[in-house]
């Protein structure tokens, strides 16, 4: 197991998946700090409980480390930065700091398999192309692998607006079929597909 430190968001990661985040509490720009000089990640998971400011909120134990990939000092003052969503990992314990940043140790779970898109889900594939034309960078800049059936899963799950929660069980499933098929019922529900 590794320790890492936690940023509970009302935002889903997924692995490969970019996120701008603005940051400005001290403790969060003490975190980013760390992982710049040391080279390491932190944790991206979705609250389920309290709020992404003030004291350490409760979160999912299921989440997925991120990795600093741009920074900058926005035109506001606050610090500016992108990361790409890595692998997922299970908490299995949790410690809050005096200043609220949560540090868990975490296990990590194993990768899906790269695997070849089913016909079946071409429809939904031919979406997230054309979701993915009309994004600005970094996410138009992203390598595009439209026929790995894990790539398509986790861009549609993370660019389709569905709810988070609904978003973290996608997170969940270690199946990429199942996965699939959900993505393929909610973009049928929203007349997307």
């Amino acid at each position: 197991m590794i320790c890492v430190p936690i940023f509970p968001l009302h935002a889903v990661l997924f692995p490969g998946g970019m996120l701008p985040l603005r940051i400005f509490e001290a403790r969060y720009i003490d975190m980013v700090s760390e992982c710049l000089q040391t080279g390491n990640g932190f944790g991206v998971c979705l609250i389920r409980q309290g709020s992404e400011v003030g004291t350490a909120a409760l979160s999912h134990d299921i989440g997925t480390l991120a990795t600093i990939t741009d920074w900058e000092r926005r035109p506001d003052g606050l610090l500016g930065i992108t990361v790409r969503g890595d692998r997922r990992f299970r908490i299995q314990s949790r410690m809050v700091a005096q200043n609220h940043l949560i540090r868990a140790e975490v296990e990590w779970i194993p990768n899906e398999p790269s695997q070849e898109l089913p016909d079946a889900y071409q429809p939904i594939a031919l979406l997230l192309r054309n979701i993915v034309k009309q994004l600005p960078l970094p996410y138009s800049s992203a390598p595009q692998l439209y026929r790995d059936a894990v790539w398509v899963g986790y861009r549609l799950a993370e660019l389709l607006p569905i709810a988070p929660h609904e978003k973290q069980l996608l997170l969940q499933l270690n199946d990429t079929s199942q996965r699939l098929k959900h993505l393929q019922t909610f973009a049928k529900a929203l007349n997307l597909a």
